[in-house]
């Protein structure tokens, strides 16, 4: 078996669903940088680097699916937390419709 292969394919799946996968997460849920990443962690077997996640939700940001803003914590600390704009939730459920679709049609091969 060519595990190099499978590697470079296993990446390339994770780099074209990330966008999915964040917004998915974002859904009923406010959450901030860290957050997001740990609680992806959590649900899936997917690990983001904060060098993978911020450039994303810029560009989540600029392509107006996300805003963010920052909110003061007790300790001080402020945090950008990330959320769902109403065009971020069409455009997912137009991914999810079309995941949907793509899983049905490989499971017929």
């Amino acid at each position: 078996m060519k595990e190099e292969f499978v590697v470079k394919w296993k990446s390339q799946v994770k780099k074209g669903t990330l966008s999915f996968i964040v917004l998915k997460a974002l859904r009923k849920n406010k959450l901030y940088g860290y957050e997001l990443i740990e609680y992806i962690k959590s649900k899936t077997d997917i690990k983001i680097a904060e060098g993978t996640l911020y450039p994303l939700m810029n560009r989540l940001k600029k392509a107006e699916l996300a805003t963010s803003e920052w909110i003061e914590q007790e300790s001080g600390i402020p945090r950008k937390y990330y959320q769902l704009t109403d065009e971020g939730k069409e455009t997912l459920d137009k991914m999810e419709a079309y995941w949907d679709e793509l899983e049905l049609s490989i499971k017929k091969i």
